[in-house]
């Protein structure tokens, strides 16, 4: 038994060195905090290079989705912008905790420490959150009010007779009261782990692309280990 924790623990390493960590500088935005404008909160973070969800571990056939985000930091919040380009389009899950994966969705993985557990945060086009906490083994939803406090914006283009391929943001602000296994009062000068993710299980065309890549023979989001690193100025 002991051989074969030690094989396991040995080809993780192993994959580790053949994938590069992905290390991203977080601007702090001076007086933005959880109740600014979106339309603030938009000209800030768009101010910044954009950054691109493009890895593919599990290619599928089909069109590959076009997707970005724009991350930073305030006073007492994460802000995180995503712009999604893709041919199809599926948001029907509108309950908060719903398996909002299955529809077009962006996700954010984040690790405050580096004790194995992370929140996800999960919303579809249309703006419906899940969220949990623990490690891949074991992991407990967030509550429904706790994730309602986070302030989400969505835009898309689909009106009557749209034509393909669409596109749609979502702009979130994150408190970090959400964070309720920690005690955040500032992320400024901290490092934390974190991975970014866009995905659609029930979609016509299934896709699973990620920031930071990960290696693993199915496709699998939590995963720790291939966090990619962000470092909050």
């Amino acid at each position: 038994m002991l051989n074969v924790v030690f094989l396991s623990w040995f080809l993780a390493l192993i994959s580790l060195l053949f994938i590069s960590m992905n290390t991203l500088d977080i601007p702090y935005f001076d007086g933005a905090d959880l109740n600014t404008p979106f339309a603030e909160l938009d000209a800030l973070l768009l101010g910044n290079p954009p950054q691109f969800i493009n890895n593919q571990p599990w290619p599928l056939p089909g069109e590959v989705p076009l997707v970005s985000f724009n991350i930073a930091h305030g006073a007492d919040a994460v802000f995180l912008k995503f712009k999604v380009k893709e041919k199809h389009f599926k948001a029907v899950y509108t309950n908060t905790n719903d398996l909002v994966f299955k529809d077009s969705c962006v996700e954010f993985f984040f690790a405050p420490d580096d004790n194995g557990s992370y929140y996800n945060f999960e919303f579809n086009a249309i703006g419906t959150g899940y969220a949990a906490y623990g490690t891949p083994a074991k992991r407990e939803l967030l509550g429904v009010e706790l994730i309602h406090r986070i302030r989400v914006w969505v835009s898309n283009n689909i009106t009557s007779g749209s034509e393909l391929p669409i596109e749609w943001e979502i702009t979130l602000a994150i408190p970090f009261k959400t964070f309720v296994y920690h005690q955040v009062t500032s992320l400024t000068g901290q490092r934390c782990r974190a991975n970014f993710y866009k995905c659609g299980d029930d979609m016509p065309w299934p896709h699973y692309l990620c920031w930071n890549n990960v290696n693993s023979a199915k496709p699998n989001f939590h995963l720790p280990q291939y966090f990619g690193q962000l470092i909050f100025g």
